[in-house]
């Protein structure tokens, strides 16, 4: 795991300074944007023509003005070009026709060219983002709640996208209008010129002033905000324990009491933005009253023609815009360094397989060694699960798993499957150390059917074909038969292109246990985990699914976790396990007959409470 694995990312991060690392971290970032660096550099030629052309109109009222009123010789175009002839009121109408036209069309190829650009760099950023997040161990989404980071996710890609498009574009925009506004203004008046920008001054103080209020406001927005998403989520996620405890009304109440905090710290963010606004309308209204006042005073005096008063005033209009604009994308740019930040926690995670790699086919027999295994889970280090752990299958061997709650059973199988690192001791498959198999071939050849089967929502045949996804429909139609599945499927108008609905909700618990054992013949392991498939099922659905179930584990080296001892007299080996260790092993004959004996105390529980699941996992 990298430095960040610890890291929580379900919350939002303040916003970054816009320091030497935050520009760095954007930087980096833009390496998405390099394969169409081309482009991007054209649409930044459209975006300086496109501003530029913008420019020429508050250049050209003023002469169209004097042109107007006979004062152009006097003006300061005239005086700027003393040898560009004096230009009539047609002359810079149509003059201002032709801009408009060209502003219109830079401004189009700038906006087409960069959402090209955009869109395939936030594509290019989403796939590497689910590629990794996709190869990343069990461990990482046990630390980070993945609603919640999936929430961040879709965030911060569309927070960098409107970086790249809208805000970079906007920020160059400004700081191009404030230079050439400031070079025109000051060599139209000197004097009005320092009194405008003086006076921005205050504007920029106070901007600072109630930014730190709104700053702050609106972090706590998001935070409630993000909270209320959770419960929203939790709530539908586990739609069906609320509502077989009757708390449809509980959840209600919590998350109108989320949204009611909501409100309250958004009513407070829009009384500091209206604080800021007025202050805003005042400070450029009043500056604008002022240059006009003191403007008028010159026309009067004839240093200065009402045409170049109305070129500094609309001058004037374009720098206070960009003045007030660029404390929003100061912001915006603060929020896409903070994003870039925590894109790369997790494009920077170690992943625990290459998925770019090929899949290799070991020629794996199924014997499996546990030797003197000790482990934790990582988020519970202090808690010893299996201690000096030992025992071996062989090859085509049927082992049952019994145990209580937390005995280690899950783990076993949770190791098997590569999903932690052990602490100590070695796990060897076919005499070869597990570790030195490449993760995902190994991994290919164990196949799983758990007690609580979750299916994708789209068709029977799309989740049959997850065992293996390159097989033929008569394939995945001969898997359905052995798993008893396909007297059911084809009973269904649509036959195996029939939706099975979010986690497979339209079929029932025994369809859906039949769903998955094709799945596992499809893939066709070496080794087969079998999480007591019947054990929530009614007498008929049960019947059907052991008779799949026996055909699956013929010639496979199969690990069943037993919840009901009924199933697993006629396995090759019973281990039973307490506390992380092994405190008896033998066949079903063997220990049902030993005086004290744990086993024969689970089967004595059975025998007295009736088909129970007295033993979870």
């Amino acid at each position: 795991m990298s430095r960040h694995g610890n890291s929580e990312i379900t919350k939002d991060i303040p916003k970054k300074k816009l320091n030497k690392d935050g520009i760095g971290q954007l930087v980096h970032i833009f390496k998405y944007m390099w394969p169409y660096k081309a482009y991007y550099a054209l649409s930044m030629v459209f975006l300086f023509l496109s501003t530029f052309t913008a420019l020429a109109f508050p250049a050209l009222i003023g002469p169209l003005l004097d042109a107007g009123n006979q004062t152009q010789s006097s003006g300061f175009l005239a005086r700027m070009l003393p040898d560009l002839p004096p230009l009539g009121t047609l002359d810079v109408i149509k003059l201002l026709v032709i801009i408009l036209i060209l502003q219109g069309i830079f401004s189009f190829f700038k906006v087409i060219i960069t959402s090209y650009v955009t869109e395939n760099a936030m594509a290019d950023i989403r796939k590497d983002l689910f590629s990794n997040l996709i190869s990343l161990p069990v461990v990482f989404f046990e630390k980070n709640r993945v609603g919640a980071l999936l929430s961040r996710v879709t965030a911060d890609v569309t927070q960098l996208q409107e970086t790249f498009s809208w805000t970079l574009a906007e920020f160059l925009r400004q700081i191009m209008t404030l230079i050439v506004g400031a070079v025109f203004i000051a060599m139209m008046s000197g004097k009005l010129a320092l009194v405008m920008l003086s006076t921005f001054q205050i504007m920029i103080i106070g901007a600072i002033f109630f930014g730190k209020f709104i700053k702050k406001m609106a972090r706590m927005t998001q935070e409630e905000l993000a909270n209320s998403s959770v419960v929203v989520e939790e709530s539908l996620h586990n739609i069906s324990v609320v509502k077989s405890f009757t708390n449809e009304i509980f959840e209600k109440l919590r998350y109108f009491g989320s949204i009611e905090k909501v409100v309250g710290y958004g009513v407070k963010t829009g009384v500091y933005r209206a604080f800021f606004s007025s202050f805003i309308i005042y400070a450029i209204f009043g500056t604008v009253l002022l240059v006009f006042y003191l403007g008028v005073k010159q026309v009067e005096a004839g240093t200065m023609t009402s045409g170049d008063l109305l070129s500094f005033v609309l001058f004037t209009a374009y720098i206070g815009a960009s003045v007030g604009g660029l404390g929003d994308i100061y912001s915006r740019l603060q929020k896409a360094v903070g994003s870039t930040e925590r894109l790369r926690e997790i494009l920077e995670e170690t992943p625990e397989v290459q998925l770019n790699a090929e899949l290799k086919n070991y020629g794996i027999e199924g014997d499996i060694a546990f030797e003197n295994v000790y482990f934790s889970y990582p988020t519970r280090k202090d808690i010893s699960t299996l201690q000096n752990l030992s025992f071996d299958i062989r090859s085509g061997e049927k082992v049952a798993l019994v145990g209580s709650s937390g005995a280690g059973k899950s783990t076993i199988i949770q190791l098997l499957m590569g999903f932690y690192q052990l602490d100590g001791g070695a796990i060897k498959i076919d005499g070869k150390a597990a570790d030195q198999y490449e993760l995902r071939a190994l991994r290919n050849k164990i196949g799983m059917v758990p007690q609580e089967v979750i299916l994708f929502g789209g068709t029977i045949k799309e989740n049959i074909l997850y065992g293996r996804t390159d097989a033929s429909e008569a394939e995945v139609i001969a898997a359905a038969k052995q798993a008893n599945a396909w007297e059911f499927i084809s009973s269904f108008p649509e036959g195996l292109e029939t939706i099975v609905g979010e986690r497979g909700i339209k079929l029932s618990g025994g369809q859906k246990q039949r769903v998955a054992i094709a799945r596992a013949i499809l893939k066709d392991p070496v080794i087969l985990i079998l999480d007591e498939a019947t054990s929530s099922l009614d007498s008929e659905s049960e019947k059907l699914v052991q008779e799949a179930l026996d055909k699956l584990m013929e010639g496979r080296t199969s690990i069943i976790i037993a919840h009901r001892l009924s199933t697993v007299r006629d396995v090759n080996q019973i281990m039973v396990l307490e506390n992380g260790n092994i405190v008896e092993k033998g066949k079903h004959s063997e220990l049902s007959t030993l005086e004290n004996g744990k086993y024969r105390h689970f089967l004595e529980m059975q025998n007295e409470d009736g088909p129970q699941e007295v033993l979870s996992i």
